[in-house]
């Protein structure tokens, strides 16, 4: 018997991935035509002999993720449920406060893995790749190979090429340590906890002991990737496995683009239905789009490539949009054009307005190239980055909205570049 546990974080205090993450949690912005979350939900599904899924973070329980869950049950016919931590408790504190709940059942395994990645989640292969190593291990990484430079940002892995053991792990080093990276998804077995319960120990008496010397709280948060995988590396308790299928962290809203563009392209394999095909009466379709049902767009429209239009979306004529998210009830109006930008619920961009961004995607010429952790700002502005427009913005006829980002319910009057419009 299988569980996976899918980590969502909850509301964050920096703004990459706003004004976005102000209607709705982070997981359920929509990527490709559907909810983040669901992505790694159906791929947990697919997994022989899986009993359950639990979602684990610090979201207040709320009507759209109730309904998201009760949604995603009924459509993969799997028990789905939600466990809220008290406070934010780290990758490893949140599977440890709740371990009883993970482990009722007696699970012989789990799946751990983190909301904002999106990937082809080799599930099974990590299973298979699991039981070839025998029982005496505590857990899978997937890994990916990233560039060297880059691989300064993520988690490091070095491995014995021979057997695949985790040798050494370092979270995001100063300098290169290896060119295999952390994907944050992960197959356990029970002992874990085990490992985990010995650095909770330690760290209870390290947080009596601050109290008591400098009246100080520390906070009781446990990082899988600090406190756990230094640790365990080179006792052959760690294993990775390596994936060469796409695979990308989702922090920013530029990298919501990218990751939509991924998923449409896998749709082809998975999901034919969901593209868009050019048929009479229907918009130009060039490359990978998903259209909702719902949304009303005008034959003269041309749609593509990495394009999502969203529920009850209105375009209408010589509308060009192109790697773009379109969100529920948007209104693009006559000749308008949107390029590199994500347009929020409800909102409308006037007759021959253009609402143009900046791409922020790796390099092609690299194989291993990742989308960069954009900062907002450099060298005392805005960083050229994708345009995004909150819910509900109105954007006038005949202007020009470039590298900017728009929080909700504004009407704006005139044209802005490199702006952040409050």
């Amino acid at each position: 018997m299988l569980k996976a546990i899918i980590l969502i974080g909850g509301p964050q205090k920096g703004t990459r991935f706003r004004p976005l993450s102000f209607e709705v949690p982070k997981p359920l912005f929509p990527v490709a035509g559907v909810p983040m979350l669901q992505h790694h939900i159906e791929a947990c599904a697919q997994v022989p002999d899986m009993k359950e899924i639990i979602l684990i973070g610090f979201y207040q329980p709320n009507d759209e993720l109730n309904r998201f869950i009760s949604c995603a049950q009924q459509e993969f016919k799997i028990p789905i449920r939600y466990l809220q931590e008290f406070a934010a408790l780290g990758t490893g504190g949140g599977i440890y406060h709740f371990r009883d709940q993970i482990l009722s059942g007696g699970p012989a395994a789990f799946f751990l893995m983190n909301a904002d990645v999106c990937s082809e989640f080799p599930l099974r292969e990590m299973l298979r790749f699991h039981r070839q190593h025998g029982e005496d291990h505590c857990g899978v990484l997937l890994g990916t190979t990233a560039n060297r430079t880059q691989s300064l940002n993520y988690g490091c892995i070095v491995e014995n090429h021979e057997t695949n053991e985790v040798l050494h792990f370092v979270e995001k080093p100063s300098t290169f340590v290896s060119d295999i990276i952390n994907c944050g998804i992960y197959l356990f077995t029970p002992d874990i906890f085990g490992q985990i319960g010995m650095v909770f120990q330690r760290n209870q008496q390290e947080r009596i002991q601050e109290e008591l010397t400098n009246g100080k709280q520390m906070p009781e948060v446990i990082r899988l990737e600090q406190d756990i995988f230094t640790t365990l590396a080179g006792q052959k308790k760690l294993f990775v496995y390596k994936t060469q299928h796409f695979w990308s962290q989702i922090k920013s809203a530029g990298s919501a683009i990218y990751a939509s563009r991924l998923y449409l392209k896998q749709y082809h394999q998975t999901h034919p239905e969901r593209l868009a095909t050019n048929q009479d009466k229907t918009p130009k379709i060039i490359g990978d789009v998903y259209i909702h049902p719902t949304a009303n767009i005008d034959p003269s429209a041309v749609l593509g490539p990495n394009v999502s239009i969203g529920k009850g979306v209105t375009i209408g004529g010589g509308v060009r949009v192109r790697e773009s998210i379109i969100l529920h009830g948007a209104v693009l109006q006559d000749h308008c054009c949107v390029l590199n930008s994500i347009v929020g619920w409800d909102s409308t961009v006037g007759k021959w307005a253009r609402v143009e961004g900046t791409p922020s995607d790796p390099n092609p010429n690299d194989p291993y190239a990742k989308i960069d952790s954009e900062t907002l700002f450099r060298d005392g502005g805005l960083t050229p980055s994708i345009t995004i427009l909150g819910c509900n913005v109105n954007i006038p006829s005949e202007v020009i909205i470039r590298n900017s980002i728009v929080l909700p319910h504004k009407d704006l009057n005139r044209s802005f570049k490199n702006q952040i419009i409050l």
